[in-house]
């Protein structure tokens, strides 16, 4: 069983598709069709609902390049009294992407982890194929994909239906891959011998909290802001995502050794989600990243 999981981390999501849109053009086909189970998580989420719909990555690259820079339009200059940024045109923009399709008329199995605050637990959206009881499939998959990219401070939760509020699954679940590894073992029945995972990740940052002389830690080391602009970056949630993925990515790799590829790349500093500068250098990553790992992506989709 071949599955595809792609981390989480916003405008970084940029790098995994510039990966996806490589193995389309070196296939010539949609990169959905060389994976039995795909998985995403926030920015992830985006990018796994378009590759299992057959979206070409070159329409999603495009949708990134002209929607980032709305999408991340401050509304808040911290965050206290409201989010940093409203989910309004995120939302449109899914809504016009995805359409009115609800979980159920997905074929290919999909996974889309996020948080259920309202009553406090992680859950993981999935499509038709598992057709549990207690999955609701009737979800819009734009629905679905919003809840999974609601970051805390930084986009407000997710109202379901009125059901629940939900936020990034990333704070759970940011590399899917153990997601795709507990899905295949205890629902689809597959042993760990039987499981080959492609996970894609967003940059593995260098997070800078160096020592200094301040003893007394805020607001303003967790999430440092500029002034007089009182433009924050994001650094603790960046470094909650970052630990989530790579300690998901070392317990993977012990479980299924030589049947799980990890593509990722060191970025040698810190690259913010929301900060739509690093953009073009991050595509620029993604195509090296796909260069250098070549024969070990083509190796895995055709084995």
């Amino acid at each position: 069983m071949k599955m595809l999981c792609i981390d989480g981390g916003g405008i970084r999501g940029v790098m995994p598709i510039a990966v996806l849109q490589e193995i389309e053009r070196e296939l010539g086909q949609s990169v959905g069709e060389s994976f039995d189970v795909i998985a995403g998580t926030s920015t992830g989420a985006i990018i796994a609902a378009s590759t299992a719909v057959g979206k070409p990555m070159e329409d999603v690259l495009h949708s990134y390049k002209t929607a980032g820079a709305k999408i991340f339009m401050r509304q808040a200059k911290v965050g206290f009294f409201k989010s940093v940024y409203s989910d309004r045109y995120l939302r449109r923009l899914l809504k016009k992407a995805f359409g009115e399709v609800t979980l159920a008329d997905i074929s290919k199995q999909l996974l889309i982890p996020a948080v259920d605050i309202t009553h406090g637990k992680p859950f993981i959206h999935r499509s038709n194929p598992t057709n549990r009881e207690n999955d609701d499939v009737s979800i819009k998959l734009w629905d679905a994909v919003l809840s999974s990219c609601s970051a805390p401070i930084y986009f407000p939760p997710n109202n379901v239906r009125n059901r629940y509020l939900s936020i990034d699954g990333g704070l759970w679940a940011n590399n899917p891959s153990l997601v795709c590894i507990t899905e295949a073992v205890h629902h689809l029945k597959e042993s760990l011998e039987d499981i080959r995972i492609l996970s894609l990740g967003t940059g593995d940052q260098n997070i800078d909290f160096s020592i200094d002389s301040e003893k007394y830690w805020g607001v303003k080391q967790w999430l440092p802001f500029q002034i007089p602009s009182f433009k924050v970056t994001p650094k603790l949630l960046d470094l909650a995502l970052n630990l989530s993925s790579e300690s998901v990515s070392y317990h993977c790799q012990l479980l299924l050794r030589d049947n799980y590829l990890r593509i990722n790349k060191a970025l040698g500093g810190e690259v913010p989600f929301d900060d739509i500068a690093f953009m073009e250098e991050m595509i620029k990553v993604g195509k090296q990243v796909y260069d250098q790992n070549r024969t070990e992506i083509m190796d895995f989709l055709q084995g």
